[in-house]
């Protein structure tokens, strides 16, 4: 018979979150949990799911994703600068030209930065 529910670090496994995103979403009411006996969270089956289906199409936390409006965007030869204006951030990425003209970059336009790193070093 499948489990009913998951401690907190069960799900946040199963969902490849931090404990602390689950704690935050349960504060924000994006996450339905429970209380045990002891008074611990639990969260059903039923909610990994939902949040599953819901984050399937991108597979990253909302942490991970920055989105703006893409204020430049220089295209030379294989590759294309694309200049993201997203609140009072300015992100710059350098793409393959083939993927800005997929995406149908132009300036204007809303899209969202996704980042996939482990650190960022900066030295002077």
């Amino acid at each position: 018979m499948p489990r009913q529910d998951h401690t907190i670090g069960e799900a946040a496994r199963l969902l490849g979150v931090s404990v602390d995103t689950l704690r935050r979403w349960d504060r924000q009411g994006r996450l339905r949990t429970r209380r045990d006996s002891a008074n611990r969270r639990r969260v059903p089956a039923s909610e990994i799911e939902r949040l599953r289906a819901s984050t399937a199409e991108h597979g990253l936390s909302a942490r991970n994703r920055i989105t703006g409006i893409v204020r430049e965007l220089k295209l030379e030869g294989l590759l294309a600068q694309v200049e993201l204006e997203a609140g009072p951030y300015r992100v710059v990425a350098v793409i393959t030209r083939e993927a800005a003209e997929a995406l149908e970059l132009a300036p204007g336009m809303s899209a969202t930065a996704v980042v996939k790193a482990t650190s960022v070093l900066i030295e002077r």
